[in-house]
């Protein structure tokens, strides 16, 4: 198992070989476009794999739909993806990368990694209508606010939304809630002490 202990994700040895050609691919592609600090390359595995793989275990047991903005390198998209692969379920994603390069990549990982992806280079808003999903997650992308906007016309009625949110969180909680009513739960980072996982549902507009 390529993922650290008590991150509440268990993958077979087909699954961890996918995440470690994902992981080589990553490094290969960092050298020529900024998809994550190079400062953190060296702990990969914890500061960007492991703290992806932890918002699956807030998967819902009957979601067949995951809508990830802003997925940049991948993160968490494509790791999730390749998680999907021990599920005895379809679980199929949409990534949306406004940046065409690292839309780009994105496509040819999931080409190689024969990955059920599918990925929009367009902005939020351009989105067309009627995903529906049954997730949508964002990581750091924007506040707790604008999260809310981008996200609610793309949820399923019963959809969830999951935002890994750092030492902010409280305080973008209380600005998001002066727009937007939802019910929330609070979850702690596996990875950071400082960071933290919202899980809203029921968004609707004040």
């Amino acid at each position: 198992m390529t993922l650290p202990d008590g991150i509440g994700v268990d993958v077979s040895r087909e699954t961890s070989d996918a995440l470690t050609r994902y992981v080589k691919l990553l490094e290969k592609w960092n050298k020529a476009i900024n998809l994550v600090s190079k400062g953190t390359v060296a702990d990969i595995w914890t500061r960007h794999i492991a703290d992806s793989a932890q918002l699956f275990r807030m998967l819902p047991a009957q979601a067949s739909s995951w809508v990830d903005l802003g997925s940049g390198g991948g993160l968490p998209g494509l790791v999730l993806a390749i998680l999907s692969r021990d599920l005895e379920r379809e679980l199929n994603f949409v990534l949306v990368e406004s940046d065409q390069r690292k839309a780009t990549f994105l496509r040819q990982v999931a080409m190689e990694l024969a990955l059920p992806v599918k990925v929009y280079a367009c902005r939020v808003e351009n989105l067309p209508v009627g995903l529906r999903a049954d997730v949508v997650s964002a990581r750091a992308l924007a506040p707790l606010q604008d999260l809310c906007t981008m996200a609610s016309p793309l949820l399923a009625p019963d959809g969830i939304c999951i935002f890994p949110k750092g030492e902010t969180a409280g305080q973008e909680i209380e600005a998001a809630m002066q727009h937007w009513h939802f019910d929330l739960e609070r979850f702690p980072s596996i990875t950071s002490a400082n960071s933290e996982i919202l899980k809203l549902s029921k968004i609707r507009h004040v």
